[in-house]
């Protein structure tokens, strides 16, 4: 998509600071939004259902992997042969529950999955006895994360902070 075309051209200073409270403290109600922007509620409950319609803003509950018992964290790099395959691997990877973030790349591997395992048996059992035996799979390369220090989302205060001049 080209800068001419993004979503981020339709959007305003309100909007952006909208998005960032709710980045902050995603259960804030509309009237705190309202009370905190110096708008109305309306106001918010709008540019918050436009925001939702147009997919720029989506609304999830983020669970802690390791409260419910989910201990094994990987980064997975899968290289795919013949290239053609690419689409249909991606499409069955979509479907593994264990898969937290799902790309295409570009470089020496074609796909980049982030897992969460139970433990180390389940994260073996995923790459050797799933993914490694997918059709198209000719190699992957596995980094086991020891320790998750940040999640987050991308802050996008920096699109409508003004700049001293």
């Amino acid at each position: 998509m080209s800068p001419e075309n993004s979503p981020l051209r339709e959007l305003d200073e309100l909007d952006f600071e909208i998005i960032s409270a709710l980045r902050e403290d995603g259960r804030k109600s509309f009237t705190d939004l309202a009370a905190t922007l110096k708008v109305s509620v309306g106001t918010i409950r709008n540019r918050y259902e436009k925001l939702v319609e147009t997919n720029v803003l989506q609304v999830y509950g983020r669970v802690n992997p390791r409260q419910v018992g989910f201990i094994a964290y990987a980064h997975i790099l899968v290289s795919v042969r013949p290239s053609n395959r690419i689409d249909a691997i991606v499409d069955e990877f979509a479907s593994y529950p264990e898969i937290a973030f799902l790309a295409v790349a570009t470089g020496e591997y074609d796909i980049v999955l982030d897992v969460m395992c139970r433990d180390s048996e389940h994260l073996s059992e995923l790459i050797q006895g799933r993914v490694q035996k997918t059709e198209g799979v000719v190699h992957t390369k596995t980094n086991i994360y020891l320790k998750v220090l940040k999640t987050a989302q991308p802050d996008v205060s920096q699109f409508f902070t003004k700049q001293d001049e």
